[in-house]
């Protein structure tokens, strides 16, 4: 058996690297489908570290596919690294201070998410040097665009994932935990409408305001929300409202959309009838319609044999220890927002029993912890989250299993500008090197243990088959498509 311990001692040694890529992706703050220098970064430190290295992947220019090894099992390790709009915040500020006006920021904790699974990576591939060659081979997948994109989906559809026996990963949050449950499957698209400029004093007669159809649509799902599932959710935002000129019938608009239901089928089933209001305001405006595909993704498959696995290595490393001045931080971090009501940290369906609300408000000190210093007690459960993610994608095409480490402050609203502002912290320095570990040591046990292998896919079978196997829900002629691409 390998010594595990060996390669989580590497990265020790090697932590500064890799909070150092964390830290260069926090500064560039690239959105979805834009992430050149996060890409090319990546790339570089791959191919140096003696990674074969492809990119662009599936028609995705800042994506990139890094392989080591050969033989069986493969394993792939996903990494993600875009921003979000509006969410630019001075590091390491306990107050909303805005680094660049209007600017983008890490909210989501992607450049983390990259770095650790990057250190997986790399930890991984010492150890399969070591082992010899056929003893198994690391994929590490640079998946661009998770928050408006889904490059996961587009390379689920061009079959590059074919051939991977296992897939890992993690995301930061506020809490220490092996993820479990379902989410919602989703589906982005973009409306647009054309009318006809007039004066809207002098000749509003002669106008079609493709502005009115934007809001009619609008109303229309607003009373559709009361004929769906209580579990389904629709999004949306006016991304072009037609000028600034109100005395002028506005001629363009458009409005993006994002619909979600637990399944593939569901989910198009719910989109069909938000595309039918969409006609039906461009019918009562005598505007012109058009949409396009921006992305959809997939619900997640949970995998308990996985997550067991993943879960026995996340105690034998360890959660992070913070000093005085970080829990100082912290503390005037939390002080700025209201906690959630009930107190205790973690997503209430997956902890819902009394015996973990017990265990939960005992290590959390009842919730008064800014910062969740121990590991979330072992739950597996099929529940459904409202959120999406197209990792969803990959867990239907083979055994997949993720980790949450701490990143951000208990607590912390998602998509924040606290957690922008923790991200470049040493607090995300130490919850990032923590899921590398984690990642890494559950990746040489499957290295080491054909069995285990073969039981996750078993597991994975029983599911999917029965379910009918995998429904992408990208088309076969959409394009990855950046939200201010111009349309044809």
């Amino acid at each position: 058996m390998a010594d595990k311990q060996k390669y989580l001692n590497w990265l020790d040694e090697h932590a500064g690297l890799f909070a150092d890529v964390s830290d260069s992706i926090w500064e560039y703050a690239e959105l979805s489908l834009m992430e050149e220098k996060s890409c090319a970064l990546y790339v570089k430190l791959l191919r140096e570290e003696g990674f074969t290295v492809e990119t662009p992947v599936a028609n995705i220019q800042t994506g990139f596919k890094a392989t080591y090894g050969s033989g069986r099992p493969v394993i792939g390790i996903l990494a993600e690294y875009d921003a979000l709009t509006g969410l630019s915040q001075v590091a390491g500020s306990t107050t909303r201070q805005e680094l660049v006006k209007n600017g983008t920021g890490h909210g989501c904790g992607h450049h983390m998410l990259g770095a650790g699974a990057m250190a997986a990576a790399y930890a991984v591939k010492k150890y399969l040097e070591d082992a010899g060659p056929g003893h198994g081979t690391v994929i590490f997948f640079g998946c661009p665009g998770e928050e408006g994109g889904a490059a996961k989906a587009f390379y689920a559809r061009d079959q590059v994932f074919d051939g991977l026996d296992i897939a890992l990963t993690w995301h930061p949050g506020d809490i220490n935990a092996v993820r479990t449950g379902s989410c919602n499957s989703c589906i982005q698209t973009e409306y647009r409408f054309t009318g006809i400029a007039s004066h809207a004093a002098g000749a509003p007669d002669k106008g079609r305001s493709a502005l009115d159809a934007v809001e009619l649509m609008n109303i229309g799902v607003q009373f559709l929300r009361e004929h769906m599932p209580d579990h389904d959710r629709i999004h949306y935002a006016i991304t072009d409202a037609g000028g600034n000129s109100p005395n002028v019938v506005q001629p363009r608009a458009r409005v993006l959309y994002m619909v979600r239901s637990e399944l593939a089928k569901n989910v198009r089933k719910l989109q069909a009838r938000v595309d039918k209001i969409a006609e039906a305001a461009a019918m009562m405006t005598e505007t012109r319609m058009e949409k396009r595909f921006i992305d959809g993704c997939g619900n997640t498959v949970p995998n308990e044999v996985l997550e067991k696995l993943m879960y026995k290595n996340f105690e034998e490393v360890g959660v992070p220890h913070y000093t005085d001045d970080e829990l100082a931080y912290a503390q005037a971090i939390v002080d700025g927002f209201e906690l959630p009501a009930d107190g205790l940290p973690g997503r209430g369906e997956f902890y819902e029993s009394a015996e973990c609300q017990k265990i939960i408000a005992k290590l959390s000190d009842n919730g008064k912890k800014p910062l969740n210093d121990f590991l979330m007690p072992f739950v597996h459960s099929n529940q459904v989250s409202c959120g999406s993610t197209d990792v969803g994608d990959v867990s239907w095409l083979v055994p997949t299993v993720q980790c949450s480490a701490v990143g951000f402050v208990s607590g912390a609203p998602g998509h924040s500008w606290q957690n922008v502002s923790c991200g470049h912290t040493s607090i995300a320095h130490k919850g990032l090197l923590t899921a590398g570990k984690v990642i890494a040591a559950t990746a040489i046990d499957l290295y080491e243990s054909p069995e285990t292998v073969k039981a996750a896919k078993e597991e994975f079978d029983s599911i999917v088959v029965p379910a009918g196997g995998y429904c992408c829900l990208v088309p076969e002629d959409a394009v990855p498509t950046k939200i201010d691409d111009p349309w044809d």
